[in-house]
């Protein structure tokens, strides 16, 4: 059976995980220039540890990637000879504006991407852009306090503003923040200096604040410059089940949802949801909302919710529970006995991908783009250097077909499918580039070295198949 008319299928990486180009072009440094690869990573993605721009000791993934800021046509020629109707990129804030409180923008890096969008354009290929995937210029970090400064709520509107008049009559489907829930889970890492742990909930849910108010923004110029387009919100999905039917564990569901689900709400709602603010009343914060901040985002809610999905955990009420616990998407859970893992220790859920659907869905009523899902494994290239990987052909084909019953049986409605890392990138987790995901294999190892060479997997004339049935054929 195959999928409504016009269903886009493609694929998706981001600019920190694959343009390089880090010091051409005009381009000014980023956060992301700065988080290694290796055991400090994490350190510096939460920002418990700052490493110098110097620095010689550490290997720096972004500043390379896969090097998609000189390979980008070939990528594309790729991307179209699979049938891509939609790629989903990334753009790089520092590209456009370098220090990020520039009166102008970098020319440079607005022909970059104006090129980047008519190369997808000539191949029939509609761009699907997020605003900001992560990044935020090293100097508004280190100048503002990142988004720990109502500043940087006005840069960033020069920063859209200066995309939607360039790319505006091009580029039909935005996004604003990616996986925003994760994002604001680790403000710390988006220049936010909380000195105090005592301090940690008012820092948090005042840089929470700016970013709603940032969204709400963008999403008003969105719809002012572009009528023709569509803007929508991108929320990182951690489905979690109760470890048991223990009543405290399904409560545990209610709260992991509710930290989930926050940055959504407010994009969809216009407004902040009543457990959250019954959260800050506990915690002592009161954002002071003046009446034009709340029509602001009352004002100016998405067209629809994309989202990200890979894995599913469980979680416990039991405080003292040594329940196994497993890797995932930005968080650990406990592991589910019932289901099998990837050499990363992430569950493989095709059923919680349905679950998932129905469930964002049923609560937002608002039409759901998903905009991440694949799995990252190990490819090992044979005397030929051809990949077969069946592995990962199985995975995306069951959870296609859950999907397709979403639409067909439980009528969710689902505007399109972008496979996570079409093209190997280096992990935004580990800093790695072992964990693939692609059906494009890039020669390129955990240290950046290799030819950068791009070759096809066996999933990748699959997935030709897949896009030239409208989804009907997945054998």
């Amino acid at each position: 059976m195959a999928f409504p008319d016009g269903f886009l299928w493609g694929g998706a990486i981001s600019a920190s995980q694959a343009e390089g180009g880090w010091q051409e072009g005009g381009r000014g440094v980023e956060n992301c220039d700065l988080i290694p690869a290796g055991p400090d990573r994490f350190a510096v993605m939460s920002g418990a540890l700052q490493l110098p721009l110097d620095d010689t000791t550490h290997y720096f993934p972004a500043r390379n990637a896969i090097d998609f800021y000189h390979h980008y046509k070939e990528d594309i020629a790729l991307f179209a000879e699979m049938g891509f109707k939609t790629f989903r990129t990334s753009l790089s804030w520092s590209r456009i504006f370098p220090n990020g409180d520039e009166a102008e923008p970098n020319q440079a890096g607005l022909d970059f991407y104006e090129s980047m969008v008519d190369e997808m354009l000539a191949h029939g290929i509609e761009p699907l852009i997020t605003m900001t995937h992560f990044d935020i210029p090293q100097h508004v970090v280190e100048a503002y306090g990142g988004w720990g400064s109502d500043e940087t709520i006005e840069l960033y509107q020069r920063f859209c503003k200066a995309v939607f008049e360039r790319l505006g009559g091009k580029v039909k489907w935005w996004l604003t923040f990616n996986e925003i829930n994760l994002m604001c889970a680790m403000v710390e890492g988006m220049g936010v200096r909380i000195e105090r742990e005592e301090d940690r909930p008012r820092f948090t849910y005042e840089a929470m604040h700016r970013i709603a108010q940032a969204c709400a923004h963008t999403i008003r110029l969105c719809h002012q410059m572009c009528p023709d387009a569509k803007i929508g919100c991108m929320k990182m999905s951690s489905l979690v089940y109760g470890y048991t039917c223990a009543p405290e564990d399904q409560l545990e569901v209610i709260k992991h949802n509710h930290e989930m689900d926050v940055m959504i709400d407010v994009q969809v709602y216009g407004y902040y949801p009543r457990y959250f603010v019954r959260r800050m009343e506990r915690d002592g914060v009161d954002l002071g909302i003046t009446p034009e901040v709340a029509r602001l985002l009352a004002e100016n809610t998405v067209d629809f919710v994309s989202f990200s999905y890979y894995n599913t955990q469980c979680v416990s009420g039991d405080p003292d529970t040594t329940a196994e616990l497993t890797g995932g998407n930005g968080y650990a859970g406990i592991r589910n006995p019932h289901l099998e893992v990837s050499p990363w220790g992430w569950a493989i859920d095709p059923v919680g991908f349905r679950i998932l659907l129905n469930q964002l869905y049923d609560r937002y009523q608002k039409p759901l783009f998903v905009v991440e899902n694949g799995l990252g494994t190990i490819d090992e290239p044979d005397e030929n250097g051809y990949i077969e990987d069946d592995y990962r052909i199985a995975y995306l084909r069951d959870h296609i077909e859950q999907m397709r019953d979403a639409i067909d049986e439980d009528g969710v409605e689902v505007l399109g499918y972008t496979v996570w890392g079409c093209i190997d990138v280096v992990s935004g987790g580990t800093g790695e580039m072992k964990k693939r995901y692609g059906f494009i294999y890039v020669d390129m190892d955990d240290e950046g070295n290799g030819t950068k060479a791009r070759s096809k997997k066996k999933s990748f004339d699959w997935y030709r198949k897949v896009i030239s049935s409208n989804g009907a054929d997945l054998a």
